[in-house]
């Protein structure tokens, strides 16, 4: 049996386990995932499944079929700031990661009751900054030429939301 993290209406977010890591490192390595996720080793991911600081979690549609997987840090952080550190969908364009997102904020600040939920973006990765800047997100900095990789430097953006954010914004949508 699996352990549910949390769920909506349309997809089920459960802890990974080792049966999953052939279904994580096919997803990292997918060519329209590839250049825009960090390549881990099983090794990697099978560590940050054991931390207690990390939820490393599939994401499963309602019929239990995968579609993406996830991986949050911070959860025991003292600053009550919550990295999305990874965040890979294999079924495109079905709303899939802006309701991922939404489950992610409500995880974040409602049942972890943390402050900041942060993630970094390529500066290349136009579709996901736009996902979520709809979502909520700010950009706070730009990492220039910070990661190396296929033989070349990349910037990302530092993005985030606070906690005051989330819920004036689920304050006015509830309302509005």
């Amino acid at each position: 049996m699996y352990s549910i993290v949390e769920k909506s209406e349309s997809l089920i977010l459960r802890l990974t386990t080792e049966n999953d890591l052939d279904y994580v490192l096919s997803s990292e390595n997918a060519p329209e995932n590839n250049p825009y996720v960090t390549q881990w080793t099983r090794e990697q991911h099978l560590k940050a499944m054991m931390d207690s600081d990390i939820y490393h979690i599939i994401i499963c549609n309602t019929e239990n079929y995968a579609v993406g997987y996830m991986i949050i840090a911070g959860l025991n952080d003292n600053n009550k700031s919550v990295e999305l550190r990874r965040l890979v969908i294999n079924e495109k364009s079905k709303g899939y990661g802006r309701e991922v997102l939404r489950i992610v904020k409500r995880l974040t600040f409602e049942k972890l009751q943390a402050h900041r939920l942060w993630l970094d973006v390529r500066e290349y990765n136009h579709k996901a900054q736009k996902l979520y800047k709809s979502e909520g997100f700010h950009e706070e900095g730009f990492l220039r030429e910070c990661v190396f990789r296929d033989d070349c430097y990349i910037s990302i953006y530092i993005m985030s939301i606070l906690e005051q954010e989330y819920f004036k914004y689920s304050d006015c949508c509830i309302r509005g």
